[in-house]
């Protein structure tokens, strides 16, 4: 019986006998690309579009994501310059809203450049750092890992929904 093929865009199956970093990385870094392959092909106006009651738009999604990248890794983790973690309703509630002039391109490779420093960030630390919060006293970098994977993978779900309500395209990937 031959070997069965597998795809080497799932990391996470890639990573299916891997320590704990490798496959808790592997899993978020599929579902960062998954929200990026949802939005993969439409115009500004297409991922702009509003299709459900709340502001949720494609667009909205990403720029929401690279905001959450940002503030969970390097504004706790390392924070530079004029980072500062963002803790309101109002913060969450205007990450989701376009401005004029943001295009899709650029809120992608906006969460391509907050996902990659993200990354960078988390290789200087170990899973069992752990670092203040404003809300939640401590936190390690294992726990925020697992939390961005939740978060990631929610809107990941999101945007596969969004994506078959603007041009019926499906799949999981």
């Amino acid at each position: 019986m031959a070997e069965p093929t597998i795809d080497p865009t799932l990391g996470p199956v890639l990573a299916r006998t891997g320590d704990e970093r490798a496959i808790l990385e592997s899993f978020l870094d599929f579902h960062r690309a998954t929200v990026l392959r949802k939005a993969r092909g439409l115009s500004d106006a297409e991922a702009a579009r509003r299709l459900v009651p709340s502001r949720t738009t494609l667009a909205g999604l990403l720029k929401h994501l690279a905001l959450v990248e940002r503030n969970w890794l390097p504004c706790l983790f390392a924070p530079g310059p004029g980072d500062v973690y963002l803790t309101s309703e109002a913060d969450a509630e205007a990450s989701f809203t376009l401005d004029p002039g943001e295009t899709l391109d650029g809120l992608a490779a906006a969460y391509r450049a907050a996902c990659a420093r993200s990354r960078a960030v988390a290789a200087r630390f170990d899973l069992d750092h752990v670092v203040p919060h404003p809300q939640l006293g401590e936190v390690s970098l294992r726990w925020v890992l697992v939390h961005l994977i939740e978060e990631t993978a929610r809107h990941a779900g999101h945007a596969d929904i969004l994506r078959e309500l603007t041009d019926g395209e499906t799949g999981a990937i």
